[in-house]
């Protein structure tokens, strides 16, 4: 039977002679059971290869366990190890995860958001695929108007007024152009160029780390120009835009990426063109895996994507236990390590 369709309680009580609600009591509420009855349904289901269906039961409860995380790349190692302590602590509490990868398509985070709603899933972690401003979707209202508690993570929607753990994205790009001029600027003649490698031209995070850096150099006094190259997160676009800019005006003094992924494309750009990294500045936002293999180090302001990753669990957890809690923003910071 279980090889040929889904077992289902009917079969297990027709099994064993007895009736749907005893089987269905023996199961999920075994105390209202006798325990030599409750055996007999037990071993009658393993038998035929019962499953129970959790999120059924959930729903007839009112007490679902399900967590959905929506994320807009796993190709980000900073987001994996974010998602990796997501499924750790919600599972010290007895929750399942449901994850989504949208790939940085709107229509596939729409879906993923409707399939959770519809899967009355607990609560929601979600870091959008762009936190540009007027990126508005249509299931804000829906989400807004849902018993499923939301924590956004990294990225958040403008004025959607859910809880987030964000970055302090103005200190990184701070930190960043103090330990420029300290290390790279000051050692030669006044002036120079400084390439950005940043995200798209209207994201909060990237307008937020450019800030940092403009600031830093303005309280410095500093003549150093700053090219600024607009762009996405992700490795390939990073690669033939710092490609072309270096084609065109050759190196920079130094070259800043607004994340992981846009660094590594800037490295291979310059490899590519025969140009010694050591020759100039190169730093990042977050750690760069596996340089060290090759002995290679390039200073980067880390942040600890676990704690951030455990920080939207207990603020989502805190939400669900209480529906009427205001929402807030945590805030992560980062350090620099060279």
């Amino acid at each position: 039977m279980a090889g040929h369709r889904k077992v289902t309680i009917a079969d297990v009580a027709r099994h064993v002679g007895l009736t749907n609600i005893t089987v269905s009591r023996a199961l999920n509420r075994p105390e209202m059971v006798k325990p030599a009855t409750r055996e007999r349904i037990r071993q009658a289901a393993l038998e035929l290869g019962y499953v129970p269906n959790a999120f059924a039961r959930g729903l007839k409860r009112s007490d679902s366990r399900l967590i959905g995380v929506v994320t807009a790349s796993l190709d980000n190692p900073f987001y994996a190890e974010m998602i990796k302590a997501i499924s750790r602590h919600a599972k010290r509490h007895d929750y399942a995860i449901m994850l989504f990868d949208t790939d940085g398509e709107a229509w596939l985070e729409e879906t993923a958001i409707e399939t959770l709603l519809s899967y009355q899933a607990a609560g929601i972690i979600l870091s959008p695929v762009s936190d540009e401003p007027d990126y508005q979707p249509a299931y804000i209202s829906r989400l807004q108007a849902s018993d499923a508690a939301v924590v956004q993570l990294d990225r958040t929607l403008h004025g959607s007024g859910f809880s987030a753990v964000v970055l302090d994205n103005l200190w990184a790009g701070e930190r960043v152009a103090r330990h420029l001029l300290d290390e790279v600027f000051h050692r030669r003649e006044a002036g120079g160029r400084l390439l950005v490698a940043a995200g798209p031209e209207h994201s909060l995070i990237s307008r937020q780390r450019l800030a940092g850096v403009r600031e830093a150099l303005a309280r410095h006094g500093s003549d150093i120009t700053v090219d600024v190259l607009w762009g996405d997160y992700t490795f390939e676009p990073a690669f033939e835009q710092v490609g072309e800019y270096l084609d065109h005006f050759g190196a920079p003094r130094a070259i800043f990426g607004l994340n992981q992924l846009i660094t590594l494309g800037a490295l291979k750009a310059l490899r590519s063109r025969g140009i010694d990294r050591d020759s100039l500045g190169v730093i990042g936002i977050d750690r760069l895996p596996y340089l060290d293999i090759f002995d290679i180090t390039v200073p980067c302001v880390v942040h600890d994507g676990y704690h951030a990753g455990r920080q939207a669990v207990e603020l989502l957890l805190e939400q669900i236990r209480d529906a009427h809690a205001a929402p807030h923003t945590l805030t992560v910071r980062g350090e620099l390590l060279l």
